[in-house]
């Protein structure tokens, strides 16, 4: 039996008639499906191809043990996440030698920011593994701002909201046009970012973009507001145009 391949298929920014031909066929067809999700929810990637799965596909849930439970910097956080990225390895690893394909579901690109990354790095050398691209999730909330997030020279900055504060002002004061995400618990930390480095006026809070409770507003009118995990700060370039 020849060894089967393993697709990260990106899903896009979350609206299923985003997502790319080749990748609605592969999840239509898929009999082994893999996606990530925190304990005890049904995951995003998995809620986005509700409908779509084969009804035979046998579905893999990975479950992070940790999401924000300690902090990035105790050593205890890397150690426990890069177990439970040989663990589902070598799960998805046993399906492929035995023959079989399996699709991971990516939110928005596999190789941005994306959890699949760690699956690929580990599984290369061992079975073959094919990345399929998608729309991101940032371009999915600029594009919900109505106006283009670069023009002419304009320098794109992508942040995480995860930094410390004085990085994140670094970046922002050099940036052009930016895109901040994960934001979540980080909110007040970003403002005050924002606001130091002058750009807290001109900046947008886009929350789920393209799925359904999309909601675009100035981030100066959302003060208070608590942030779920898909939301993103867009401020738009100002750069050379004819």
């Amino acid at each position: 039996m020849s060894a089967g391949t393993v697709y990260g298929v990106g899903l896009g920014p979350g609206a299923q008639d985003l997502l790319s031909v080749r990748a609605d066929r592969l999840v239509r067809n898929a009999r082994h499906v893999a996606f990530f999700r925190k304990a005890g929810r049904a995951g995003q990637a998995r809620q986005i191809v509700n409908g779509m799965l084969h009804a035979d596909a046998v579905e893999f849930p990975m479950e992070y043990p940790i999401t924000t439970e300690i902090p990035l910097t105790d050593p205890r956080y890397n150690e426990m996440l890069s177990a439970f990225y040989t663990d589902c390895t070598a799960h998805v690893r046993a399906l492929a030698q035995d023959g079989e394909d399996v699709i991971v579901l990516c939110e928005g690109d596999p190789f941005f920011y994306g959890s699949f990354m760690h699956l690929y790095t580990r599984l290369q050398g061992d079975v073959a593994v094919e990345v399929v691209p998608a729309i991101t999730g940032m371009s999915g909330a600029w594009t919900a701002t109505g106006a283009p997030i670069t023009w002419g020279d304009d320098i794109l900055t992508v942040l995480m909201g995860t930094l410390d504060a004085d990085t994140l002002v670094r970046g922002m004061k050099q940036a052009d046009a930016l895109v901040v995400m994960k934001i979540g618990r980080n909110i007040d930390k970003v403002r005050d970012a924002l606001k130091r480095a002058g750009k807290y006026d001109d900046a947008y809070l886009v929350e789920y973009a393209t799925m359904a409770g999309q909601t675009v507003q100035r981030l100066a009118e959302a003060e208070g507001k608590v942030t779920p995990y898909f939301s993103i700060i867009v401020v738009h370039g100002q750069g050379r145009r004819p």
